[in-house]
């Protein structure tokens, strides 16, 4: 078998993946996205009608605009927008090909294995943010059909009995598009108050919501089963049972720490998993093997974002450069 080398292969074809690609173009480096679904794949699996916190001007990549006639973009804009960098830039990507190993094989090269052949390369970016695995709540009942972990929209659970875990953005806005699409929305939030990160403009929403009664709110309460017609909530007053049809389990997600760790990269050794890097270069304490975007926080899935993790390319590919 014949086997493709680069200068540089690039693991996970989102924003941050394609900003690597762009100044890695710049510098005329021989290098390859290998991306395991769609171009950006993660936004493309966000709710259908999410709204970005950030504003346009801060998604941008590349110095190509990104024209938005409301204030904040949402998911059909942005995935416009990645597309039309794409046409741009016209990149070496190959698009649902699932990258399966990373392995440093020489001082200077690394073999990488995908579902479907292998690359030799002499730098590899993971770029591979953290929405592919959900954050269990490791209870009883979780494994039912009726559990979700990913909401896309609200109209399969008009008029149904809901139940929403959390109270972060993604959590409050389902909780909001399925009551306004006609479902009886109960929601069972660990702490004792919406999270302080949620959207500025929705915050008040949900609280108002929750207030005059139209949303049902258990603080400080977990769940503790979920049953076919059931489910059963811990609550300060005591346990609780409540009829429900759905769980909206939107309690987070991780990065494959797994495959970081498999790649040779350490973590910290606390709840946090942050792995080992170089701020200023991206560089892990494997040489040659650089992490870039939301995949440099481990569990600390709130810390970067598109707009304060561009300059990882930058940092990367000029190091790259440099040597």
């Amino acid at each position: 078998m014949t086997v493709s080398q680069y200068d540089l292969v690039i693991v996970g074809g989102g924003p941050i993946g394609l900003a690597c690609a762009i100044e890695a173009k710049k510098k005329s480096l021989k290098y390859l996205i290998i991306e395991k679904g769609a171009i950006v794949n993660s936004i493309f699996n966000y709710p259908l009608y999410m709204t970005f916190f950030s504003t346009a001007e801060r998604l941008e990549i590349g110095d190509i605009p990104f024209n938005c006639l409301a204030p904040k973009p949402g998911r059909q804009e942005a995935l416009e927008y990645y597309r039309n960098i794409h046409r741009y830039f016209k990149f070496n990507i190959n698009l649902f090909e699932k990258v399966i190993d990373i392995q440093k094989v020489t001082s200077k090269s690394f073999k990488i294995t995908t579902d479907k052949t292998q690359y030799e390369a002499v730098n590899v970016i993971i770029a591979t943010g953290f929405y592919d695995i959900p954050i269990e709540m490791n209870i009883s009942g979780e494994e039912l059909p009726k559990v979700r972990h990913y909401y896309k929209e609200a109209h399969e659970y008009a008029f149904r009995k809901i139940l929403v875990v959390g109270a972060n953005n993604s959590s409050v806005d389902a909780a909001l598009e399925c009551w306004r699409k006609g479902a009886e929305v109960t929601m069972v939030i660990r702490k004792n108050e919406i999270n302080s990160r949620v959207k500025y403009w929705v915050k008040p929403d949900i609280e108002n919501r929750i207030a005059e009664g139209s949303i049902t709110a258990y603080f400080e309460s977990n769940i503790t089963a979920i049953r076919e017609n059931e489910v059963e909530i811990e609550t300060p007053n005591g346990k609780i049972t409540i009829q429900n049809d759905f769980v909206l389990a939107l309690t987070g997600y991780k990065p494959d720490l797994a495959f970081l760790e498999k790649a040779g990269i350490k973590l910290s050794p606390d709840e946090l998993k942050i792995p080992v890097y170089n701020p200023e270069t991206m560089e892990t304490n494997v040489e040659g093997l650089f992490l870039a975007g939301v995949v440099c926080g481990g569990m600390q899935t709130h810390k970067w974002f598109i707009e304060n993790s561009r300059i990882h390319a930058n940092n990367i590919i000029d190091h790259i450069s440099s040597k």
